[in-house]
């Protein structure tokens, strides 16, 4: 299964210079908050970065690179292990333009269990 097919297509973005108050009520919503700008995946912000950053006053100031997304044509298998290598329940969904296009939970791609 492709992550296309279990998308959500509306994801949950701020822009760079969202103060501190907004992205802290998404990351409370959210473990992984998109940043982007003129419709283009510019960065993101976890829990972790919001409480290593205590002085900072807008997103830009916390969000991170290198950023951890997916492509919407990868396997469902794949976005799981990028998941798993970064402790993410959610990753954003972009276009190889890094356009912006929706967010994968944990949940949608998570393996079923082997039934014996």
């Amino acid at each position: 299964m492709k992550v296309k097919d279990v998308m959500h297509r509306a994801a949950t973005w701020i822009g760079p210079d969202a103060p501190l108050p907004e992205l802290a009520a998404h990351i409370n919503d959210e473990d992984v908050v998109p940043i982007s700008q003129y419709d283009r995946l510019v960065g993101e912000v976890t829990k972790r970065d919001l409480a290593h950053h205590k002085r900072a006053k807008t997103a830009r100031e916390v969000m991170h690179r290198p950023i951890v997304y997916c492509y919407p044509e990868e396997d469902t298998k794949e976005a799981f292990r990028i998941m798993r290598k970064h402790a993410v329940r959610r990753l954003p969904v972009i276009s190889h333009q890094k356009r912006l296009l929706g967010t994968v939970w944990l949940d949608d791609v998570k393996p079923e269990p082997r039934v014996r």
